[in-house]
């Protein structure tokens, strides 16, 4: 079931990266960064909007008024049960939580509300090409046989 989710996931294509940093570092940049070069259209929110370099940081998610296919939550787990609401209010069945962004009543809301999430797994170890640190810790789990077998999924 997991990797179902996460191969849908990366099927999509208009994503929305929560908790872009207007500083231009951090965990969040990194996402947006990498699903960016890797031809996803990216949205980076940052509840403060404003500018990331030459990034436009929209407020919320009301704010890009544009589709958006998918959301990437890198933001603290309070932060994380407000955005699936509004993902819901919004018509966005498709929410991926970044380790630590999740919580146990977003995930349950989510699957409540027949939301796709997926969560406990880094993006960064599935978006290709892997890269950096990411695609070490990506072969360890697969060693270990904590990755989710994607090839098996159709």
């Amino acid at each position: 079931m997991k990797s179902q989710s996460i191969k849908l996931f990366l099927n999509l294509k208009n994503i929305a990266v929560v908790g872009v940093s207007s500083k231009g570092k951090g965990f969040g940049v990194t996402v947006y960064n990498h699903l960016k070069e890797n031809g996803y259209i990216t949205f980076a929110v940052n509840k403060n909007g404003g500018f990331s370099s030459n990034t436009k940081l929209y407020p919320s998610l009301e704010s890009i008024g544009q589709k958006i296919d998918g959301i990437i939550t890198v933001v603290p787990p309070s932060e994380t049960e407000i955005i699936v609401q509004e993902a819901k209010e919004f018509g966005i069945n498709n929410i991926w939580m970044q380790q630590g962004s999740e919580s146990e009543n977003a995930v349950n809301f989510c699957k409540e509300n027949k939301i796709d999430v997926t969560y406990g797994e880094c993006i960064l170890m599935f978006v290709e090409p892997v890269k950096s640190i990411h695609s070490f810790h990506r072969w360890i789990n697969k060693i270990i046989g904590k990755y989710p077998k994607m090839e098996s999924v159709n």
